[in-house]
């Protein structure tokens, strides 16, 4: 059975947070998305939720964590190069995230990492299959 997944994630300024994903690359699905939260399209049959925190809180009895200050998750997306690793993270620069670690390069991986305006951390990733 093929399923869609779906990454919640609290914000603290939605308009914000759409703004950041946007000059990212990431287009938004209108139909999953309203005052309290909007749905990133990351890839066919993945998605972010990006909810804000007051609204998020209804779903969990749990205080939410601070992006800023711990790391509860982090979120890796594939790319198909080494140039769309590097373009996105250059998107995500411009739009005022942050690169809070070196890059990550193995030769057969090639990893780069940015903080988004609420801390949560995203890894962009290649991986070669012996052809680079």
């Amino acid at each position: 059975m093929i399923r869609n997944t779906y990454i919640n994630l609290p914000v603290k300024d939605l308009n914000e947070t759409r703004e950041f994903f946007s000059q990212v690359g990431f287009d938004f699905d209108e139909d999953f998305s309203g005052e309290e939260c909007v749905c990133m399209v990351i890839a066919d049959g993945s998605f972010a939720m990006l909810v804000a925190e007051s609204f998020f809180q209804q779903f969990t009895k749990k205080e939410i964590a601070d992006a800023s200050k711990t790391t509860e998750v982090v979120t890796a997306l594939s790319a198909d190069s080494r140039d769309e690793v590097d373009e996105m993270m250059s998107r995500a620069l411009n739009a005022g995230g942050a690169e809070p670690i070196p890059v990550v390069n193995q030769g057969w991986m090639y990893c780069r990492t940015f903080e988004d305006p609420n801390g949560h951390i995203w890894e962009v990733f290649h991986m070669s299959q012996g052809d680079e």
